[in-house]
């Protein structure tokens, strides 16, 4: 059975990050971030799983981080998308542009 190399697992999660960061910093919807946020924690998910099975392979905390950031990604999930639709309802507009009206 062929292995993958870790440099090219690496190769992909390193584009995962800047995919994310760069669809992070360039929209203004608010869900579009939303999911750049998540690519970012997936390719952070990768490189724990990736280091994990070649400097480690017989332990398993790689996974364990992996599986700690996807139940803190799904909590942020939820908790961001309750704020979207509360966003959404008041004042009918998603885009990051229209967040500087908001009055607290």
């Amino acid at each position: 059975m062929n292995e993958i190399p870790l440099l090219h697992i690496l190769f992909v999660s390193t584009a995962l990050f800047f995919i994310g960061m760069y669809g992070f910093f360039t929209r203004r919807n608010i869900i579009t971030m939303l999911m750049s946020i998540e690519l970012i924690l997936n390719s952070v998910n990768i490189n724990f799983v990736a280091f994990n099975k070649y400097l480690y392979p017989d332990k398993l905390d790689g996974l364990f981080f992996a599986i700690f950031i996807i139940a803190i990604a799904a909590a942020e999930a939820a908790v961001a998308i309750a704020i979207i639709i509360n966003l959404y309802r008041s004042h009918s507009s998603i885009d990051v542009e229209d967040a500087d009206e908001l009055k607290f």
